[in-house]
């Protein structure tokens, strides 16, 4: 790959993120100089390196798939893709969060790979990654292929939670709000993780067809 296509490629992703970065600067109130120059000083280092750690991750992974084959060229002119690096860009610079970075990084790769549900569903799946939480990404995977505890003949899904993510165990009330989030969003297909039910019942999946689609697009796929 030639230095120019690298630099090509740094820049459709870069651009879009400066963009959001200068926007969000502006829409600050200014409240003095030595208050601005402060916040600047606080704020803006951090929020670089986020920005520059976005563009080489996504920057890398697109030469990867130049080198199996990809035409970077057909992206610059792709709509669809220039404005899912937009959403995701700006989602980015939110976020310190390892798995939501990889999900809006996967995100991208797959609508570069036109392995992307239409532009709609992409835009509403990014807005559930901003919204989210990694805990929710990691209870919704939990969910799409349950593991109960040892032995366990029947019981509640919150013992199924409890039993893969034990950080967890004894706060009821916070993953109940989380379960209650994917489960308003259309993700999971069950309202609540009390109801006692059998052995069989806890192995199921409780993943929708939409909870599936949103992981896969979220997912590094072949």
């Amino acid at each position: 790959m030639s230095q120019n296509s690298q630099n090509a490629t740094k820049r459709t992703v870069g651009d879009a993120v400066h963009a959001l970065a200068k926007a969000g600067f502006s829409a600050i109130p200014v409240v003095g100089g030595p208050a601005v120059e402060l916040f600047q000083y606080v704020v803006q280092p951090p929020l670089e390196k986020r920005r520059e750690a976005w563009m080489e991750d996504v920057g890398q992974r697109l030469k990867e798939l130049e080198s199996q084959g990809l035409k970077l060229e057909d992206l610059q002119s792709n709509e669809e893709f220039i404005t899912a690096v937009m959403q995701a860009s700006q989602v980015a610079l939110r976020t310190h969060q390892t798995e939501k970075l990889a999900a809006l990084r996967n995100a991208v790769l797959n609508v570069a790979k036109g392995q992307a549900p239409e532009e709609t569903i992409q835009h509403l799946f990014l807005d559930y990654v901003d919204s989210l939480t990694e805990r929710h990404l990691q209870i919704l995977k939990i969910f799409q292929a349950p593991v109960p505890p040892p032995g366990s003949t029947m019981g509640g899904l919150g013992n199924v939670l409890e039993h893969n993510l034990p950080e967890l165990r004894g706060r009821r009330e916070l993953y109940d709000q989380l379960w209650k989030d994917l489960y308003s969003r259309g993700l999971v297909n069950t309202d609540s993780l009390h109801g006692t039910m059998s052995g069989m019942g806890l192995v199921q999946k409780r993943t929708t067809g939409l909870g599936d689609e949103f992981l896969k697009f979220i997912s590094a796929l072949a």
